[in-house]
């Protein structure tokens, strides 16, 4: 079955160190929508952290989709929403106890908007996704009938992956928690990831799983690319989302593994 739609992660797959998207990667996006493949940026990202590469690649419109928060929002790339799913006040004091309890930092988010709670340890976020609006907020000052998207605690990497496995059992029962980079860990509603989101929107598309090709590299990929018709993942990708894949790039993020990913299973040139 063919290829009608192109999941892809930003950061480790489309998007190099410098996050920007390669030539060869835009050239070959391009011809795969010449041919009337669906190209779907699919990320842990708020809409308004991914709009310079949706406009970058043409995709600034209204018949045009992207997954964001990991699933947690479908919509379309001029900010109409299909689906959304987030939690409220309740979730977030369980996650901030915990995060408080292993020295952790947590900001919660709501679209463009990151509430940053105070912790021992300064919050990295903003060093991911400057494009944000950060908001220093005490938890006692949050929205009390807001619905958040996501939280997150970023930290540096040592310390990060010392304290994730103290993280109780009873939470990975009520969130779905999981690094999206090395810095980074996301907690996310329950049953939010992003095959869930990519599910919902070919509900709206009439797309079949089968037609899917899934790229990414993280954990928070993994769900897609065990999911989707074609999982690919990239050579620097995490050894548990290469374990899923159906197939492992012979090249990384920063050697234009997307590009080669489409030309082959998509385009049928290599």
């Amino acid at each position: 079955m063919s290829i009608k739609l192109i999941a892809l992660d930003l950061d480790g797959t489309l998007l190099n160190a410098k996050k920007e998207i390669s030539r060869a990667n835009k050239e070959a996006l391009q011809a795969a929508r010449e041919q009337g493949v669906k190209v779907v940026i699919t990320t842990g990202r708020p809409l308004p952290a991914v709009e310079p590469f949706l406009k970058e690649l043409d995709l600034m419109r209204e018949d045009e989709y992207s997954i964001t928060f990991n699933g947690g929002l479908v919509q379309t790339n001029d900010g109409g929403i299909l689906d959304e799913i987030g939690f409220g006040i309740d979730a977030v004091e369980s996650i901030y106890q915990t995060t408080q309890a292993l020295g952790l930092p947590l900001d919660v988010v709501h679209g463009g908007d990151v509430y940053v709670l105070p912790a021992s340890v300064d919050s990295l976020y903003p060093t991911c996704n400057a494009l944000l609006n950060y908001i220093p907020t005490s938890f006692e000052d949050l929205p009390r009938h807001m619905e958040f998207n996501k939280a997150v605690s970023a930290c540096e990497v040592d310390f990060l992956d010392q304290q994730i496995p103290k993280i109780p059992e009873d939470l990975h029962a009520q969130f779905e928690i999981f690094k999206s980079r090395e810095i980074l860990l996301e907690w996310s509603p329950k049953g939010v990831h992003k095959a869930e989101g990519l599910a919902q929107l070919l509900g709206h598309l009439g797309i079949e799983q089968a037609e899917v090709m899934a790229c990414g590299d993280e954990e928070n990929d993994l769900s897609m690319i065990d999911w989707a018709g074609l999982g690919v993942c990239m050579a620097n990708g995490a050894d548990t989302v290469k374990e899923v894949a159906n197939v492992v790039t012979p090249m990384t993020n920063e050697e234009d593994a997307v590009a080669w990913a489409i030309h082959k299973y998509v385009l049928g040139e290599v």
